[in-house]
């Protein structure tokens, strides 16, 4: 017989370590603390709901303690069959039950109470929804606000989602220690809806973003300013960061005369249609990438939440699963969800008592939309958290919450910059995460625009857009009888019904384009002198409008109160009616002119030469879309070691080919095709100067560094 005196054979090596992580007294003392605090929280949660709920009988505390434990019992055999149920029903399946799961522990738990205090199911129903309610607000008053239970959760989740990997792979069939970190290069791009990049200094110098500023103020990332152009629309931004191709996008929507239709680039069939105009396989996430939460889907393998494909997450997509099943989730979100309902009507009426202008309604689908902004925000995380731990080797994921405020409460208010912190806060989540990924994740963070405040047009003029235009196109005086058709063009319907109205008025916040729908083609300015003689001059007159751009016979002119601009050469006649809105002003609307479907007029409203505030030609405080203040000054931040090639970044065209040059030199892009190729043939260096380290976001230097604007 031979004995051996080396090391233990490999699996008996293994399983000493698992033992060991399990039975660690930090492991341990964690494990110990969830338990008390949860037992704690449910104590409370079923006392307070059956001392509420009418004819319900009272109990002493081992009576109550006894529920708990049943509680406790029931979810743990309960949950795990229910996480594999939203799993398998996936998308609206998934969320349904994800809501109910919760309640359904609680309804189980008090059917089997030996004290048999609630004996009908209304009331087993009414009392475990109030339970679920309770615990959320306990949960999270608990946690004072933060996100570590948040961050618990989905650690959870990446650590199961490895190890599941682990054994397809091949892998032992059960390992209890945490998965160690990846060390392949990943890039991971969220996207901050509608955040100027003069908001985000304003609030990292106000030192309300830590994580941001900490990023900043260390050296390891830097900060620029990229100009979005016309139009400073997200889907016209994603058109050009995912695609390479914002010239296919006139708006936020539009006309097509040929199709007789109005595209609205949100609804997920016209999103669709879109795409496949865009797309030519060279996408940024072309390469194994993941769209979470965008537009489009940047050429994806993987899409979720992605508009133009129109599906929510199906039963590969466990992150899903999990947030909708987990008790701090998708009940925890809609109950938080409540409170943003409430916070944002105090906050609509603080407005209204200080007289606070300009404003505009917070009522109505806004009030639905800010509660699921929140949730949308927190499912997207969930899903990153999940592809990390994949490794999916570039992630792309737009977070729309500051956007949806800014728009009615305004861009630099303090609800608004509150969303701001959030998203910050967010950030921090994912670095938090970024231990448990199966790759080392290079984080950039991008807006897509900005957004400019003013006034609406209407509160500025006594009328809308729409009124002005009937105005003008009347055949006589403003007075003049309506015919049906001329009343039929003033409406500017999201989803119109044919007949199409002869005249119609499409705007995308202080943008608007004209349409005459019966006449084929891009009208020039006799045509539509002909067709309407009073409209164009009307327009021009109009103090509330800066520009009109039509097509004359030496190409295309913007029109102002007082001069002319011919875009073809540069040519001014009088007063520059470009000059209040800035130096790209020209290329933005040459850039324009040359998009597919833009309007017969292009019209731009006034910039405040005062306040530089713009009015939007929809009922909205904050808007983007056209031209003037802060809507068009969208900002990237990177790692401070990486190169930019192009220091102007202007359009989201540059921003893709950028992009696209950092994913070659970190080896996650294929050799790009012919129609990928950047403009200029200078690779990036991501080798760091000496005086600042490349470092990911995971870890940062500690040395102040001044913040770089391109």
């Amino acid at each position: 017989m031979v004995v051996s005196t080396g090391s233990p054979p490999e699996p008996a090596r293994h399983w000493r370590a698992d033992l060991r992580a399990l039975l660690g007294w930090r492991r341990v003392r964690n494990r110990l603390r969830a338990v008390l605090r949860s037992a704690l929280v449910t104590f409370v949660v079923l006392t307070l709901t059956l001392w509420l709920m009418p004819g319900v009988a009272s109990a002493d505390i081992v009576e109550t303690l006894n529920l708990v434990l049943l509680v406790a019992a029931v979810g743990a055999v309960l949950r795990p069959l229910l996480l594999v149920g939203i799993t398998a029903l996936g998308g609206w399946g998934a969320m349904l039950l994800g809501v109910v799961a919760q309640v359904i522990v609680i309804v189980v738990a008090l059917e089997l109470d030996p004290a048999n205090r609630i004996r009908n199911l209304p009331t087993l129903v009414a009392a475990a929804i109030l339970a679920v309610i309770f615990a959320a607000i306990l949960d999270w008053m608990a946690d004072s606000g933060s996100d570590d239970t948040f961050v618990k959760e989905n650690r959870r989740l990446m650590r199961a989602v490895r190890r599941r990997q682990s054994r397809r792979a091949g892998g032992r069939v059960l390992t209890l220690r945490r998965p160690r970190p990846g060390t392949e290069p990943g890039m991971l791009i969220i996207q901050l809806d509608g955040v100027a990049v003069g908001v985000l200094k304003w609030a990292i110098r106000a030192g309300n973003l830590p994580t941001i500023g900490h990023w900043l103020r260390s050296g390891s990332h830097t900060m620029r300013r990229w100009h979005t152009g016309l139009p400073s629309t997200t889907p016209a931004s994603q058109a050009g960061i995912l695609h390479g191709a914002s010239r296919h996008i006139p708006a936020f929507r539009w006309f097509e005369k040929d199709a007789g239709r109005l595209m609205v680039s949100n609804r997920p069939r016209d999103a669709a249609v879109i795409e496949s105009r865009l797309s030519d396989g060279n996408g940024l996430l072309r390469d194994g990438g993941v769209s979470i939460g965008n537009a489009f889907s940047g050429d994806a393998v993987t899409n979720l939440l992605t508009v133009s494909h129109a599906a929510l997450p199906g039963r590969s997509a466990r992150g899903w699963a999990a947030f909708m099943a987990s008790p701090y989730g998708f009940t925890r979100a809609l109950v938080l969800g409540v409170g943003e309902v409430i916070t944002e009507l105090h906050q609509a009426r603080l407005q209204r008592r200080r007289n606070l202008v300009p404003r505009v309604s917070r009522s109505g689908v806004f009030l639905a939309l800010r509660p699921a902004a929140m949730l949308l925000r927190d499912v997207n995380v969930s899903l990153v958290a999940e592809q990390m731990a994949r490794g999916a080797p570039v992630i792309y994921c737009d977070l729309v919450d500051y956007d949806e405020v800014a728009h009615h409460a305004g861009p630099a208010r303090p609800e608004s910059m509150r969303q701001l912190e959030s998203l910050d806060r967010m950030l921090g989540v994912l670095e938090r995460l970024a231990p448990e990924a199966a790759r080392r994740y290079h984080l950039v963070v991008l807006s897509d625009h900005g957004q400019s405040q003013g006034p609406t047009f209407r509160q500025s003029w006594g009328e809308t857009l729409d009124e002005v235009v009937e105005r003008y196109a009347a055949p006589d005086a403003a007075t003049a009888p309506q015919t049906p058709a001329e009343a039929e063009a003033t409406q500017e319907p999201d989803f119109p019904e044919p007949p199409i109205a002869p005249l119609l008025v499409v705007s995308s916040g202080n943008l608007a384009l004209l349409y005459l729908t019966q006449v084929p083609g891009r009208l020039d300015r006799a045509r539509i002198d002909q067709e309407y003689p009073r409209l164009i001059a009307g327009l021009v007159a109009h103090p509330g409008i800066g520009l009109v751009v039509v097509q004359d016979e030496d190409g295309p002119v913007a029109i102002g109160t007082a001069g002319t601009h011919r875009l073809t050469d540069g040519t001014v006649d009088g007063v520059d009616p470009l000059l209040p809105y800035g130096r790209h002003a020209r290329a933005d609307l040459v850039r324009h002119q040359q998009t597919a479907h833009v309007g017969d007029l292009v019209l731009i409203s006034a910039v405040d030469p005062n306040t530089k505030e713009v009015a939007a030609f929809e009922e909205l405080v904050g808007s983007h879309g056209g031209l003037g203040g802060w809507q068009t000054e969208a900002v990237l931040v990177h790692p401070a070691g990486w190169r930019v090639t192009d220091d102007e970044l202007n359009g989201s065209d540059a921003v893709h080919h950028q992009l696209t040059e950092w994913l070659s030199a970190l080896g996650l892009r294929a050799e790009p095709a012919e129609a990928d190729q950047p403009p200029s043939p200078a690779a990036p260096e991501l080798a760091p100067p000496a005086a600042v380290p490349d470092r990911d976001y995971r870890g940062a230097p500690s040395t102040l560094s001044a913040t770089r604007d391109g």
